[in-house]
């Protein structure tokens, strides 16, 4: 007969601390298997959307900021579009006022400024979608044989102006390359100085 200060080898029915522990094991267990099981019911597009939708609003933040920066370093422009009459490489005159009823889109470049270069295959581009709208190259530097060789390098498809002096001045030409928008109207839409990139060309156009 065992007394309470002897220990005895018979069975109980009470839990020791190694049940409890693996009880605690396989709960957690139970527990990571339901977490696998719900991860694994999340649709694909769930799955995709966060990272696409991050990279989404990054870049239109980057994109924001590009136009901020383009058009707070834009030159300063009366309402309407100072008048200019220049000729194209052929020796053919354009005047401003004879485009009155067009949108227009002046850009002002050079053949030695890289970023001028870059953003030609956009304004070509954007020409040959839009011929209702006048896009024109204003070349601030360069004789017309320099400019001839230089638009046909380029793949320039719209017509390419020799700037002077007066224009220069009269749409405060500073950095390069600058693009201003004229309504049909002859106001002054906008302007940005920098590279222009196809969607800016669209929004600005509307």
């Amino acid at each position: 007969m065992a007394t309470l200060d002897e220990p005895t080898d018979e069975p109980t029915d009470e839990p020791t601390d190694d049940d409890r522990f693996d009880d605690d094991l396989l709960d957690d267990d139970l527990l990571d298997d339901d977490l696998l099981d719900d991860d694994a019911d999340i649709p694909a597009w769930r799955a995709w959307g966060r990272p696409v939708l991050e990279w989404s609003l990054t870049i239109l933040a980057i994109i924001g900021l590009w136009l901020g920066i383009g058009m707070w370093r834009a030159p300063t422009l009366p309402d309407r579009a100072p008048d200019f009459s220049l000729k194209t490489l052929d020796g053919q005159v354009v005047a401003l006022d004879d485009l009155e009823g067009k949108t227009v889109v002046l850009n002002f470049w050079a053949e030695w400024c890289g970023p001028c270069r870059a953003e030609i295959p956009t304004l070509s581009r954007f020409a040959k979608q839009n011929p209702d709208i006048a896009v024109l190259g204003v070349a601030v530097d360069g004789s017309a044989l320099e400019l001839r060789s230089a638009a046909k390098k380029l793949g320039i498809d719209y017509p390419v102006l020799i700037a002077d002096g007066a224009v220069k001045s009269d749409y405060h030409v500073e950095i390069l390359p600058t693009t201003v928008f004229i309504g049909p109207d002859g106001a002054i839409r906008s302007a940005h100085a920098g590279i222009v990139l196809g969607p800016q060309l669209r929004w600005a156009t509307r």
